[in-house]
């Protein structure tokens, strides 16, 4: 595996840890500081990809079963509510999906010090495209209310969202375009989330009611 602690990578995430628990926090500071280290890793990782295809393969799947879990979820809430008139006249429904709380455990580099980097690096006011979660924008019904499919990205020819990556070795993966939002806009780098394999929900209820 490609080295992607090397004594540069440490003095960036070193710094980036030793910022955010500054208060307060200089967002600014941190934004150019997260990128720094995306690039820096992704261009040595990229060059390997086929030594991390398999866990690329492995995350997209679990992602997008972590999004027909939510994507169910907020149905069935919906469903409950947009009737209910407890709820009053325009109810919605906003549904997230996570990255997990806790630093993954199948992460190639492991020390004391990984859960204060990931609490950093999942941390919307620095990493600020993943506000919403992994995927570009919540959720939202009933504005939302489209297939699954299509809310994932796998409804327009290819679906395949590998941009930035190897086009013949990803050609046939299937990629969402929730792998696309973290990849490609999100901070982190690709070797931050390809390990995860726990996923978090947030969903929440909208009240329009007169009172």
């Amino acid at each position: 595996m490609v080295d992607i602690h090397d004594y540069d990578i440490q003095c960036i995430e070193q710094e980036i840890m030793w910022k955010y628990d500054k208060t307060p926090c200089d967002y600014a500071d941190y934004d150019c500081l997260l990128s720094l280290r995306k690039d820096m890793i992704n261009k040595r990782v990229l060059a390997y990809q086929d030594e991390i295809l398999q866990d690329i393969i492995a995350f997209n799947d679990i992602l997008t079963e972590a999004l027909r879990e939510m994507y169910d979820r907020a149905h069935r809430i919906w469903d409950f509510i947009k009737d209910n008139k407890d709820f009053g006249e325009e109810p919605e429904v906003t549904a997230k999906c996570l990255l997990g709380y806790d630093y993954p455990e199948l992460h190639p580099v492991q020390c004391d010090d990984r859960q204060d980097l990931w609490n950093a690096l999942c941390d919307s006011g620095w990493n600020h495209l993943y506000e919403n979660g992994v995927t570009m924008s919540a959720l939202t019904l009933p504005r939302d209310d489209e297939p699954f499919d299509s809310f994932i990205g796998m409804d327009c020819p290819p679906p395949n969202w590998n941009e930035g990556l190897d086009q013949e070795l990803t050609k046939n993966l299937h990629l969402t375009s929730a792998f696309h939002n973290l990849f490609d806009h999100t901070e982190f780098a690709i070797t931050d989330f390809i390990y995860v394999r726990k996923f978090e929900t947030e969903i929440n209820i909208g009240i329009n009611k007169s009172v």
